[in-house]
């Protein structure tokens, strides 16, 4: 299978070419891994996307879908595969379950022409009129490729984790991740904070950490989940009003993730040190990783994943939910997204 993901922090595609095999348990094999930056033009559209008409909206779901087929067609010729199908989550413009939606654009017959591969797309509507978030997705690869992992946290544009408890999948966004830090890093002349090492010279701002971790997000029990929306209409106006300067802001948010995902896996976890995965780009800021340390008293163990598969997880899983798709197995989780049933979610086009 090829998986492409399109996340939130908006930088590129990424394109994992995975072999998987089932035995007693299913195993994978990340055979080729790319990320395709998006041409300036493009990612411009697309990070403005949620602001566009309908029309505008309408032919950038066009567009990005047939540049997408081009880069897994250039992909497949560059690495010499050829795969059963093509497994896309999209680009998120709108995501408001409460109101019955959830938009990925990244049009699936577009992809198919231009890629000359069958397509896999639109994972998240089915859940959603069942009743469920659509999200998160992730979880049941995490369950059934990552068996021996206690707590898997993916650092993106969100941050999001997932765990078994009493028997079942557990999963949801804990908080924002990168949608923020790389806000304020650009005001600072740079994409990201590499390694945290500006958010480590700021200086921890008590009132705001402590609005931060009172906002009502955070009291919310069960499925739930994040968006873009959320960015700019609760944590944004909290971090403008402080006015604190870019390193201090980057200090204070750092400190508050890592005090929320902290509390999340200590409430949950079954064991004193518990095995966990950090995948994202996230899993870099080593400034964040010591806090979350400080906060889980050190107690706990890092599984050992290389540079492929802390940046390709996510590529790699969708991948998978779309191998389940066409399998007919489920691959969207009720105890995590909150529908009425488990389902198996996806549009095919071949």
């Amino acid at each position: 299978m090829i998986g492409l993901m399109s996340g939130t922090s908006g930088d590129g595609l990424d394109v994992a070419f995975v072999h998987f095999k089932k035995e007693q348990s299913w195993k994978f094999d990340i055979e080729e891994a790319k990320t395709f930056p998006f041409p300036s033009a493009l990612g411009e559209q697309l990070s403005r996307a949620h602001l566009l008409s309908a029309l505008d909206l309408a032919l950038l779901d066009v567009e990005f879908g047939r540049w997408m087929g081009e880069q897994v067609r250039d992909f497949c010729d560059e690495f010499e595969v050829k795969p059963l199908a093509v497994a896309s989550h999209g680009h998120t413009v709108f995501h408001q379950p409460q109101k019955g939606l959830s938009l990925q654009i990244g049009n699936g017959w577009a992809l198919n022409q231009a890629s000359g591969e069958q397509v896999v797309n639109d994972f998240r509507m089915r859940d959603i009129q069942l009743g469920g978030q659509g999200a998160p997705l992730v979880p049941i690869g995490d369950q059934l490729l990552f068996p021996q992992v206690d707590f898997c946290l993916n650092l993106g544009g969100i941050s999001n984790i997932s765990f078994e408890k009493e028997g079942k999948r557990m999963a949801f966004d804990i908080s924002p991740f990168n949608l923020l830090l790389n806000t304020e890093a650009q005001k600072l002349g740079k994409p990201y904070d590499e390694g945290g090492e500006w958010a480590r010279k700021g200086e921890l701002n008590l009132p705001l950490f402590n609005e931060l971790n009172a906002l009502d997000y955070y009291q919310l029990p069960g499925a739930k989940s994040l968006g873009r929306e959320d960015m700019e209409t609760v944590f944004s106006p909290l971090i403008e009003k402080a006015g604190l300067s870019p390193k201090d802001t980057l200090r204070t948010i750092t400190e508050h993730y890592a005090f929320q995902i902290a509390r999340v896996i200590l409430e949950n976890k079954s064991k004193e040190k518990p095995l966990i995965l950090i995948t994202g780009g996230g899993a870099y800021h080593a400034f964040f990783e010591e806090r979350l340390s400080h906060y889980l008293k050190h107690s706990w163990e890092k599984y050992g994943a290389g540079n492929e598969l802390i940046e390709f997880k996510e590529a790699l899983i969708f991948g998978f939910l779309g191998l389940l798709r066409i399998l007919g197995e489920t691959n969207t989780l009720s105890s995590v997204t909150g529908a009425g049933k488990d389902s198996s979610g996806g549009v095919i086009y071949s």
